[in-house]
């Protein structure tokens, strides 16, 4: 490189800013071949200046080369020969081969004192029979300073050769086309076309016309060829140690914008996800309050089918009171037992089973909605998993791991709340509350037993009373009415206790599964709410200083191109 006190400078800035650049990238969790690119970028200031020859398999790389350097180099053939990266170096002994850390790169020396301070790089085709060639081009193309890119005069500008082509374009490497063969064209007119055609592809991929030379390497080995000649011209001034220090600044920027601009699109899909991802945030709150809803209006419609039971018991009990206590009915009266079997037999009837059915019923439907509901959220999140580029990066590793604890609490309950433990607790805590209402009368039995049992002790109330009612000899025109009364008042006490119970049981125990479920999502969304968060905080605060590298970049870059 031109050594001076301008270049010195532009060289410590660049690689202070390509450090930086580079932390940045690490810092954001770029994929691990970016941070690579990055690394090779700084260690690329380092180098031999590097000329990469580029080209299909059959193009005549290695025939070119060995042209261009006056000496039988490289192997020649018609197969692909490159199995590897050879790079030529300036040195004493010719052949020699000296090792890399590369085993698929080879060095050889060979004493070509024009090309004292350049690296002449020769590659495997791209396209090669054998695809490991083509990955090993590719993978060279980001550390060239300068590319020469061969094409042949019989199949120019392939679509394989564009779509290389296109990759030292994303890198911003400087670019000679050269066409080989350029004897097997016999008219000037067929020159004139090929140069148009050449040029105009490199310029639809590049955005520029590279120079474009067409020369005939067989014609300079056997004797001369013009178009070497203007070739030598071009890579003299190419070469001269300005131009060559120029590139030798300019290309590891071209490769920090790329990486750059790599980056920006990343977080530029990351912040939309972001954006998308508190729309689901937003969602699974919309679907709690509609499950919150979906369960109250389920609570309200089995309380209703309950309350008419007791409504349509509490009708016959009012029918049998008033049949039963009247004078006319005197004998039945005092046969206690066999008035409390008719009370049993035709006021309430199959109630207690009714109930039961009911009440089964009420706790599928409850354990139904209850499931549905963790069902889609599982479904809805499982939906939201990366399928984009940004799964690649760190940002979406952290993502998906959240996303999936979340989904997995889902599945766990789904997997632990079986609709036989909640049909379990809920009737444990229905059975333990008519404990209550009817003292002990329906411990252990159930359900269905305990209203028959808090059934049966309102019979015994009123049928008690009445009896020792008439013992007394009490017989007044007043008796029956009052005993008829008595018995009203505690038929609807007896019932109210009854419908308050079962209220109170059900919509305690609905609130408490709403409770459950709303702990449960706030706990599994709460580590995603905060990483959203701090994702969000975290892409600005990287967006701020991307922008930043971009200017130091792009002011850098302009100087290094004002080098003189």
């Amino acid at each position: 490189m031109l050594v001076s006190e301008r270049v010195q400078d532009l060289l410590t800035r660049e690689r202070v800013l390509l450090a930086d650049i580079q932390s940045f990238l690490e810092g954001q969790g770029a994929p691990p071949e970016v941070v690579e690119h990055a690394r090779t970028a700084v260690r690329a200031l380092d180098e031999a200046f590097l000329m990469v020859v580029v080209g299909e398999f059959n193009a005549g790389k290695s025939s070119f080369l060995n042209a261009l350097l006056g000496a039988q180099v490289l192997p020649e053939g018609v197969t692909p020969t490159t199995d590897r990266i050879y790079v030529l170096v300036h040195g004493e002994k010719p052949g020699q081969v000296e090792p890399t850390r590369d085993p698929f790169v080879s060095r050889l020396t060979y004493p070509l004192p024009s090309l004292d301070g350049v690296a002449v790089v020769d590659t495997p085709g791209t396209n090669a029979i054998i695809r490991q060639h083509q990955a090993l081009t590719e993978g060279f193309l980001p550390r060239a300073d300068l590319v020469l890119f061969l094409t042949s005069a019989d199949r120019p500008f392939t679509e394989s050769e564009r779509q290389f082509l296109s990759l030292a374009a994303k890198w911003g490497r400087s670019v000679i086309m050269v066409v080989n063969k350029a004897d097997l064209l016999e008219t000037q007119e067929q020159r004139h076309q090929v140069r148009e055609f050449v040029e105009a592809g490199a310029r639809g991929v590049l955005g520029l016309t590279p120079p474009v030379l067409l020369i005939s390497a067989r014609g300079e080995q056997r004797g001369g060829d013009p178009g070497f000649h203007a070739l030598r011209a071009v890579l003299k001034m190419r070469l001269s140690e300005t131009e060559r220090t120029r590139l030798k600044l300019q290309n590891p920027l071209g490769t920090a914008a790329e990486l750059l601009g790599g980056e920006e699109t990343r977080a530029a899909a990351a912040r939309q996800t972001l954006a998308e991802d508190l729309r689901v945030l937003t969602d699974l709150e919309a679907q709690r309050e509609h499950h919150r809803g979906t369960m109250q209006g389920e609570l309200d419609g089995q309380l209703n089918r309950l309350g008419r039971l007791l409504s349509e018991f509490e009708v016959r009990a009012d029918r049998f009171i008033d049949d039963k206590l009247r004078f006319s009915n005197l004998r039945g009266l005092m046969n206690s037992r066999d008035l409390e079997e008719q009370f049993r037999r035709e006021a309430v009837g199959d109630l207690p089973e009714a109930i039961d059915r009911q009440f089964g019923n009420m706790i599928d439907r409850f354990v139904e909605t209850n499931l549905h509901f963790w069902e889609d959220v599982q479904a809805f999140l499982i939906r939201r998993q990366p399928q984009s580029e940004v799964a690649r990066t760190r940002f979406s590793y952290d993502r998906s791991a959240l996303l999936e604890g979340i989904a997995g609490s889902a599945r766990d309950h789904l997997a632990l709340t079986t609709q036989q433990e909640l049909a379990r607790q809920l009737s444990q805590d229905a059975e333990d509350a008519m404990k209550g209402v009817i003292g002990g009368l329906a411990g252990g039995v159930g359900i269905g037993a305990g209203i028959g049992a808090l059934i049966g002790a309102t019979a015994l109330d009123f049928t008690g009373g009445i009896l020792a009612g008439l013992t007394l000899g009490s017989l007044g025109l007043f008796v029956l009415p009052n005993k008829r009364l008595q018995a009203h008042r505690q038929l609807r006490a007896k019932v109210g206790e009854l419908r308050e119970a079962l209220e109170r049981i059900v919509r305690r125990e609905y609130e408490r599964e709403q409770e459950r479920a709303d702990a449960r999502l706030r706990d599994a969304i709460s580590p995603f709410t905060r990483f959203t968060e701090q994702e969000q905080a975290r892409l600005e605060g990287a967006r701020t200083r991307g922008e930043d590298l971009r200017a130091q970049l792009e002011a850098l870059t302009t100087d290094v191109k004002a080098l003189n």
